[in-house]
């Protein structure tokens, strides 16, 4: 990544491209649906024009760019076509403020000689006339996306003064046929790549805080045995393959070892095991099922799932055992928590009325707001800004990963592949 130089005060080249730009964006924006509801939302009004050279190159860098941005919930696209811009541009902002656009993107994508593409990009206060700023990025045809959610991350950071997401990953699984497949994919959902095909089951990936591995419960060997994986190399471990079940890996938040579910004594109960493997440690002592555990960020509680009450609740204990407190008390089946990094939020499945539905509960003071429309929401999992959820559910009639705002008004299909999908994961942010 290089930072750009301030752009040259020579007028800038306006060629009107008009439905050129319209045509050669069209397919990649075809691939997000981003679906707004709600009223009294702010949200920052930003024109991203089409990168030059973006119709030549393997994948629309201004388009990716937008789509990342309207996503987040904290955007709205104003149109950027009809004029054709650079990072070296000056904008006639009198233009954008007419489109009432408050921030302006421009960039480039040119292919080097030695075959990489550089990328550059700027970005415009229109309201104020001010540049503020740019970079550059020298990147092979395979690291397009990424330098295009990169430039995402920058915009979305500058803009709110959050860190963006846009360069994270996320981990879901599906099933076609007879086939599992455990994928590691872009946070728009793109670019999957196959981390473990398998004819058996394969659940509960979880992302390891480095985001260098997966932990995941596959039934190759006929039963459910916890497996930790190296996305890079492919190689992976035996973590859990004791007598009985072995399940619902979740990882400590120093990454040192995993809480997971285990029958090896009878019931399902919870034990903590070291990362590279071991005798575990008990942490539950009940004659119930104890089962989905899942770290606050600060590593001082574990929350998880019991029917200790008579039917499935979120409890809290601390992370070596003791007596747990009940959190759920709206509704009689609870699951599927999810803590936000910042530990303030919860986000978990609620059956209500036979559906299943993702709700989030602010822990604080117990509000608990329910934020979908569909009912077979499954395995929320945070953003690590805290920003969005992502998780499974059906969307008329189909298979879908759905991210959204934690007060549910914006909502957005991601791509993901064909199948029953399942069990998404958001991975940490990269190092």
């Amino acid at each position: 990544m290089t930072l750009l130089p301030d752009p040259n005060s020579h007028p800038s080249r306006r060629l009107i491209l008009g439905g050129m730009l319209a045509t050669s964006m069209t397919p990649v924006l075809a691939q997000f649906r981003v679906e707004v509801s709600g009223v009294g939302m702010t949200q920052l009004p930003i024109a991203v024009t089409a990168f030059r050279g973006d119709d030549a190159s393997p994948q629309k860098i201004g388009a990716i760019v937008q789509a990342d941005l309207e996503r987040s919930g904290q955007f709205r696209a104003v149109d950027g076509t009809g004029v054709a811009l650079d990072e070296t541009s000056r904008p006639d902002v009198a233009l954008w403020r007419q489109r009432r656009a408050d921030s302006l993107v421009t960039g480039s994508v040119t292919r080097l000689a030695d075959g990489r593409h550089d990328v550059r990009f700027r970005l415009w206060d229109v309201i104020q006339g001010q540049d503020l700023g740019g970079q550059s990025y020298a990147v092979t045809s395979g690291d397009l996306r990424l330098a295009a959610h990169r430039i995402a991350d920058v915009i979305y950071e500058k803009l709110t003064g959050d860190k963006g997401v846009f360069s994270t990953r996320i981990a879901y699984v599906t099933k076609a046929g007879a086939r599992y497949n455990l994928w590691v994919a872009d946070a728009d959902g793109e670019n999957a790549q196959t981390a473990l095909a398998s004819p058996e089951p394969i659940i509960s990936p979880a992302w390891s805080p480095s985001g260098g591995e997966l932990a995941y419960v596959s039934f190759e060997s006929r039963k459910p045995v916890v497996y930790v994986h190296d996305v890079a190399s492919g190689k992976r471990r035996l973590i859990a393959n004791f007598r009985g079940s072995n399940s619902a890996p979740a990882w400590s938040p120093d990454g040192r070892s995993l809480a997971v579910t285990l029958s090896r004594d009878g019931g399902s109960q919870l034990y903590t095991i070291d990362a590279r493997g071991g005798e575990p440690r008990r942490l539950t002592q009940s004659a119930s099922i104890d089962t989905e555990p899942v770290y606050a960020p600060d590593g001082r509680s574990i929350y998880f799932v019991s029917d200790r009450g008579g039917a499935p609740q979120i409890y809290r204990m601390s992370p070596t055992g003791g007596s747990p407190e009940r959190v759920t008390f709206t509704g009689g089946y609870n699951i599927s928590p999810a803590i936000s990094p910042d530990g303030r939020w919860l986000a978990y499945i609620s059956r209500i009325s036979g559906a299943f539905k993702l709700q989030v509960m602010e822990l604080a003071s117990s509000t608990v707001t329910s934020i979908t429309d569909t009912t077979a929401d499954e395995s929320p999992s945070f953003a690590p800004n805290g920003r969005l959820i992502v998780y499974a559910t059906q969307q008329q009639g189909r298979e879908a990963l759905m991210t959204t705002t934690l007060d549910g008004k914006i909502k957005a299909r991601l791509a993901g592949q064909g199948g029953d999908i399942r069990e998404p994961d958001w991975g940490p942010f990269q190092k």
